[in-house]
């Protein structure tokens, strides 16, 4: 399956979900905020949500400052 991710076409296997997606790329699903085709996914749907070939997925990542 091939996912717009950041902006970037890229390919991963089939039948992921936003779990699946950020265990493969090693991100820790508390420090992020993941975004299907304009739409943000609730963390409480990350396990549930089914995601298509093509799908545009951003991931921001949460950064502390001061």
């Amino acid at each position: 399956m091939k996912l717009i991710l950041n902006g970037t076409e890229t390919e991963l296997k089939d039948g992921l979900t936003v779990t699946g997606l950020l265990e493969t790329l090693k991100i820790d699903p508390g420090r992020v905020a993941v975004e299907v085709n304009l739409k943000i996914v609730k963390k409480c749907d990350y396990e549930n949500h089914a995601l298509n070939n093509m799908d545009a997925v951003e991931i921001v990542n949460f950064v502390g400052g001061g």
